[in-house]
């Protein structure tokens, strides 16, 4: 077997990583295709859905034996179910905000989830930060204070996205290497196939069921939620295992940055003064932090190269 080249790997990670947030950042645009069917429904059939195409996926790649394995494994079935909810929680706010008018908000979510991910990281892991990351917390904090005060609303689908999504990285920390990308999300949404049809009954018992009422276009977009759902997913984790975290770390604000100029100048919502000079805070928190992030694994880099210069003059 050809060795794999280390840059080439390295080149096509940040590749599958790039389309993975690019994806996602046009996520908006294809949700509000889906008008007239709401959050709730369109949740549910994006989890039963992905359930099935994780399915084909299984049998395409010869999976299943990978999933009988997590499955007589008790530690990881719970994880995948914290797991679950997580990121039912996640979609379910991210679907409400970007169906009534909040897609803003939505990337300002995702403009904060890196930050939240570092706070949870000393609060959770004890993690010690440096003082740069200290500011760029407290950046973050008083850019919400001012979206509260100025704008007069308290940005809880934003903040609701950043924990919920931050937790979930947590949760995936614990799981680690041991659940593959296809059976942890299979897993997931098999968690949540109880639940989404429920809601589908829910629905339907209220305001009707929309599949299969809004044309064969309209069914056929629906159809895909669980491709739409998977795809992005895989390329992240395809990408994540190639590129340096640095690249990938820098270009998870693809995402937000798009949603962003969707909600601003595609759909048209509001952004007064207030919330530019909230978003402007984040930003620089988010400079600060991807700054610091990039100078600590320089610093890394360098130290790990005189060790092993240094091993190599003591051989000598």
């Amino acid at each position: 077997m050809t060795p794999m080249d280390p840059a080439r790997e390295r080149a096509l990670g940040g590749v599958y990583a790039f389309t993975a947030y690019l994806l996602w950042g046009f996520l908006p645009l294809y949700f509000l295709l889906l008008a007239p069917t709401g959050p709730w429904e369109v949740v549910a059939w994006r989890v039963l859905l992905s359930v099935v195409f994780c399915a084909l996926l299984l049998t395409v790649t010869r999976g299943w034996p990978a999933l009988m394995k997590i499955l007589r494994t008790p530690r990881l079935l719970v994880w995948t179910a914290v797991a679950g909810a997580l990121i039912y929680v996640n979609w379910q706010v991210y679907l409400i905000g970007t169906l009534t008018g909040h897609v803003i908000e939505t990337s300002l979510g995702y403009f904060i989830n890196p930050i939240v991910t570092v706070l949870l990281g000393v609060v959770v892991l004890r993690e010690r930060l440096r003082i740069t990351q200290w500011v760029a917390i407290g950046v973050a904090a008083l850019a919400v204070g001012v979206i509260v005060v100025g704008y007069g609303a308290f940005p809880w689908i934003a903040l609701t996205l950043a924990f919920s999504f931050g937790i979930y990285g947590l949760v995936k920390k614990q799981i680690g290497p041991s659940v593959d990308a296809v059976s942890g999300l299979t897993l997931e949404t098999m968690w949540l196939t109880p639940v989404a049809v429920v809601q589908l009954l829910i629905v339907a018992t209220t305001t009707g069921l929309t599949m299969g009422t809004a044309g064969a276009g309209h069914a056929a977009l629906l159809c895909l939620a669980g491709v739409v759902t998977a795809v992005p997913l895989l390329l992240f984790a395809a990408g994540a295992r190639r590129a340096p975290l640095s690249l990938v770390g820098m270009l998870q604000f693809v995402a937000p940055i798009l949603q962003f100029l969707i909600g601003a100048f595609v759909l048209g919502e509001p952004m007064p003064l207030e919330r530019w000079i909230g978003f402007g805070l984040v930003w620089v928190a988010l400079i600060l932090l991807t700054a610091d992030s990039l100078v600590a694994a320089r610093r890394a880099r360098t130290a790990e190269q005189r060790a092993a210069a240094s091993d190599v003059a003591e051989v000598v």
